[in-house]
């Protein structure tokens, strides 16, 4: 499982280390290849290439017609990209991926389960200052309840 957040730069070919904790993980569970979209979120995806054929074929199984599965598939599948890890553990961020995330020198990795996030580094920091907002409502300790039982 991807857990914990690292702060690392990109540099201007769009280049940026994979942090060593989740270069572990995912070598060691998957392969060295990501799939990269563009998140409902001003974020990226990043997910090893298995578990984004497991959510293809999830949606493979839904009627693309549906206006929630079309708007799932035109936003989140067709801006997918595969970015391999290079020999020192880099991956090569498209220039559209990286514009959507608004990532020009510094940003985080977020692991997210079984997702890893892209922020940059202003974003992450609006993204948490949400989250903390958030944090009381009752929709985040049912699900923290449900998760104990």
């Amino acid at each position: 499982m991807f857990r914990g957040v690292y702060e690392h730069q990109i540099d201007a070919k769009g280049r940026t280390s994979l942090p060593a904790r989740l270069r572990e993980t995912l070598v060691g569970s998957y392969d060295e290849r990501l799939i990269i979209t563009t998140a409902l979120d001003p974020c990226l995806h990043a997910y090893p290439v298995r578990e984004w054929e497991q959510l293809e074929a999830a949606l493979a199984k839904r009627n693309p017609m549906e206006p929630g599965v079309k708007t799932l598939m035109r936003l989140y599948v067709a801006s997918a990209q595969e970015c391999p890890l290079d020999k020192l553990g880099r991956v090569l961020i498209p220039p559209s991926l990286r514009a959507h995330a608004g990532l020009e020198k510094d940003l985080v990795w977020a692991g997210m389960v079984k997702v890893i996030e892209l922020w940059s580094r202003e974003g992450w920091a609006r993204a948490q200052e949400e989250a903390r907002k958030e944090a009381s409502s009752a929709d985040v300790m049912r699900v923290l309840t449900e998760l104990r039982q």
